[in-house]
């Protein structure tokens, strides 16, 4: 299936620690390593290795953090097509520390890049595409492009809500799926992506599928104001980087979305995906993972 992702790429620098340091300690690193990043980016490079033609829409900084970006998507045949190049700032980048005794990674994020906007998005032929996939940021741009892919009809369409952003949940009607994370929920006051999804799906179509992660406690996934889903079954027999697994979660819902599976395949594919990937360092070989192809 052809799929766009509209979001995000980033320089990634992720420092790996014994422990993750008390405020003022000075440790050493066990060892660092730069990457790509980046939700939308993270996302298409597991949904090509699961066979989908992928083509990832942002802006790139004129700099050499855009150069490695260009050249990790290209190793994993995401193509750049409606990347927007742009004069002036800095690629967007990210300080992980990751805590080796727990996989847990802390995150200090950059940006001095414009956002990707409606009139880039204008450019997009959406003719080409089965299925469209968005970041939640920069919301009054994002409402246009949302309304523009709902005019259309015909593709399917998931959006990301990783964190609260003033006037997000009026996007959520204009969706397919809807990923919502443990960060998001806590903020608004939910306890467990159960209450989350019981009170979010009275203001969507009974169609829409939502589903909300919450780390060692799984994952939960409802359409509309039908059945509650609940998945906890698969962990990672070693806890190495959870660096990422959001997204890989994304992407395995996308799939199982686009291959038609029932729904309590869906959440078990993307289950067990995130935690092939919570188990190990990056991405690669993520694809032929029981379950999910």
């Amino acid at each position: 299936m052809r799929i766009l992702g509209v979001g995000t790429a980033t320089l990634d620098i992720i420092n790996s620690v014994a422990i993750y340091p008390s405020e003022d300690d000075e440790v050493r690193a066990l060892g660092q390593r730069i990457s790509r990043g980046g939700n939308a980016t993270n996302t298409l490079i597991v949904l090509s290795q699961l066979g989908h033609d992928c083509t990832w829409a942002g802006t790139v900084a004129d700099d050499t953090g855009s150069h490695l970006i260009s050249q990790d998507l290209n190793r994993f045949d995401v193509a750049m097509d409606h990347a927007v190049p742009l004069a002036g700032g800095h690629t967007p980048t990210s300080c992980v520390t990751l805590d080796l005794k727990t996989g847990s990674r802390t995150i200090v994020h950059f940006r001095d890049l414009a956002e990707y906007s409606f009139d880039n998005f204008t450019g997009v032929d959406l003719d080409r595409f089965d299925w469209i996939h968005f970041e939640g940021r920069n919301i009054p741009e994002l409402e246009k492009m949302l309304l523009r892919v709902r005019a259309r009809k015909g593709s399917g369409c998931s959006l990301e809500i990783e964190k609260p952003r003033a006037g997000i949940e009026q996007l959520f009607p204009m969706t397919s799926l809807l990923m919502f994370s443990r960060h998001y929920a806590r903020v608004r006051g939910f306890e467990d992506g159960a209450s989350l999804l019981s009170a979010v799906g009275r203001d969507v179509e009974e169609t829409t599928v939502m589903t909300c992660t919450w780390g060692k406690r799984g994952a939960w996934l409802r359409e509309g104001q039908g059945q509650l889903i609940h998945n906890h079954s698969h962990r990672a027999d070693v806890v190495l980087d959870s660096l990422g697994a959001g997204d890989v979660f994304n992407a395995g819902l996308i799939h199982g979305m686009l291959e038609k599976h029932t729904k309590i395949d869906v959440l078990d594919g993307a289950c067990r995906l995130a935690a092939r990937k919570v188990g190990q360092s990056g991405f690669e070989g993520l694809a032929g993972t029981s379950g999910v192809c």
